[in-house]
């Protein structure tokens, strides 16, 4: 199980040659292994609405288009994720960079991430 981060998806459905060949390889290991908090949803429509990226489609469509082509699954962003997000310390100030690190928390997965702010969590795994 690997959980990517939101900058990795969004890579990952429109410019792969973005994402290093030791993350690439990671992808390829772990057919059905894939995973991405419902977070970066969120992350994902803030952007589109503000203009900051555009999307061929509605971001609800092209979301679920991009899991289900590459075979991600989604975890959801629950009281647990919520309340360990909200007890990191240092760092990372962004919300949605804190649940993805609590999700790999609790799931005891890696994360794939280019993130130099996410790899300085020691309770966490990082691939890039």
């Amino acid at each position: 199980m690997i959980l990517l981060d939101t900058c990795v998806l969004l890579w990952l459905a429109s410019d792969q040659k973005k994402i290093s060949k030791g993350a690439v390889q990671s992808i390829k290991k772990n057919p059905g292994g894939l995973y991405v908090s419902s977070i970066s949803a969120l992350e994902i429509g803030i952007k589109n609405h503000k203009k900051k990226l555009i999307l061929p489609k509605e971001p609800m469509d092209w979301y679920e288009d991009v899991l289900n082509f590459h075979g991600i699954g989604e975890i959801p962003v629950d009281y647990r994720v919520a309340i360990i997000s909200s007890g990191l310390t240092g760092y990372h100030n962004d919300p949605a960079d804190r649940m993805i690190i609590a999700t790999a928390q609790i799931y005891n997965c890696p994360i794939l991430t280019p993130d130099p702010l996410i790899k300085k969590y020691s309770q966490v795994t990082v691939i890039w």
